[in-house]
Formats: C-alpha cells, structure tokens, sequence
C-alpha cells in the first residue's frame, strides 16, 4: 500500500499542474492531462487491490473480524473517497461534468485519508 499511496500522491501533483495551468489560462504541459489519467487509473485500482487484500488478510491469515479497527474504518474511508474522486474523474473525462473543483476536493481528501489509514495502520504490524 506504500507504493500505493506514493502513486496517489504523484497522480495527485499531477492533477493538481493540470488544474494550475488551467486556472492561470496558460499552456499546460504536453500530455500532462493523459498522463494524470493513466496514473489515475492504475492508482485506484491498486487502492482497490490493497483494500480487499487487507480484508483477507485480517480474516483470513489472522483471524480478526473485519472492520473492528480503526485502520479499517479509516481505510474504508479513503476508498469511498477514491471511487467518489474516479467517478468525479471519470465525468469530467467523458465531458459530463465541466465541475473540476469538486473532483480536485475529492482526490485531496482521498489522498489524506489515505495517509491517516497508513499510519493507523502500525499498530497493527505484527
């Protein structure tokens, strides 16, 4: 989830260039909006990826009940946020939305949220 979470941050700052550019009506980078897509999706997916085999994990290899900690509900968290922030994403893609602010509020708190569930995430460690 380290990889996870640093990639999210990478997607993140380039999403944000994007946004800066925009904002300041200037050139953004060449490809910098289909780069930050790219990044984007292989981001959540990996988040996914991490969540569900975090809930296995816990239930399966040490016996835990699923969604007792506070890792957890904070991890649980940062996945609704990250699919809130892609379904934003995906609309603003397909040019069914022209909100970008809501999307950008989203990843921010997703990318947080993230990092709080990291560091919940130590007392855990065996």
């Amino acid at each position: 989830m380290v990889v996870s979470i640093l990639l999210a941050m990478l997607t993140l700052r380039g999403g944000l260039a994007v946004r800066r550019a925009r904002l300041r009506k200037q050139r953004r980078e060449r490809g910098a909006r289909e780069r930050h897509l790219r990044l984007a999706k292989i981001t959540v997916a990996m988040i996914v990826a991490g969540f569900v085999a975090g809930l296995a994990s816990a239930f399966w290899l040490r016996g835990w009940g699923i969604f007792t900690t506070a890792h957890s509900l904070v991890s649980s968290g940062a996945l609704l946020l990250f699919a809130a922030t892609a379904y934003q994403g995906r609309r603003l893609e397909r040019a069914r939305s022209n909100r970008p602010d809501p999307h950008a509020f989203l990843a921010l708190a997703a990318v947080g949220t993230s990092i709080a569930a990291f560091f919940t995430g130590f007392v855990l460690l065996p």
